[in-house]
């Protein structure tokens, strides 16, 4: 006679609630950026996007008894980009600065998501002497409906004085 495997009844309602709710994917423009420049702060309220990214950099170690390398991490670069409305010359005036004077000016973005309906809360990003490396000097565009500016830049370090909370979808 045939061994009778055993079958666990399946609850697919354990597997449902471990999912994220849509309601807590955090919506895009919902939260906040500041710049301050030499002591001065500005509520970037007409920032587009923007994207901060730290790559740490990498050398390949040889290690003996192994075909392949591995990979030690030696350090790191952030950089960064901005996409605005052409409605200041905030940037524009630190470009301006520099070719007058070749002291190059950095500064501090502040960037708070915040999304009322999800539940993980807010996070705080402090980019730290951040420094564009060049900018849109003036722009005019006959077929546009509204003007955007950009600009790439550096940071030296970031602060993380607020995280998301873990989601309980997340926790075993």
């Amino acid at each position: 006679m045939e061994e009778m495997k055993m079958l666990l009844p399946l609850d697919i309602q354990f597997f449902a609630d471990d999912t994220m709710h849509a309601k807590d994917a955090i919506h895009g423009a919902q939260g906040e950026a500041f710049v301050t420049i030499n002591g001065q702060r500005y509520k970037f309220a007409n920032v587009i996007n923007l994207e901060a990214r730290m790559e740490k950099t990498k050398t390949q170690v040889p290690i003996m008894g192994r075909p392949g390398k591995g990979n030690k991490a030696t350090g790191w670069e952030g950089t960064g980009s901005a996409t605005f409305h052409y409605n200041t010359s905030i940037f524009r005036e630190l470009l301006y600065h520099y070719q007058e004077t070749g002291e190059d000016i950095y500064f501090d973005i502040q960037v708070t998501n915040e999304d009322p309906s999800a539940d993980v809360g807010r996070q705080t990003t402090i980019l730290k002497d951040c420094n564009m490396d060049g900018g849109i000097v003036a722009l005019i565009d006959a077929d546009a409906e509204y003007l955007e500016d950009t600009f790439d830049f550096t940071f030296e370090r970031f602060e993380f004085p607020e995280k998301f909370s873990v989601l309980n979808t997340m926790q075993s």
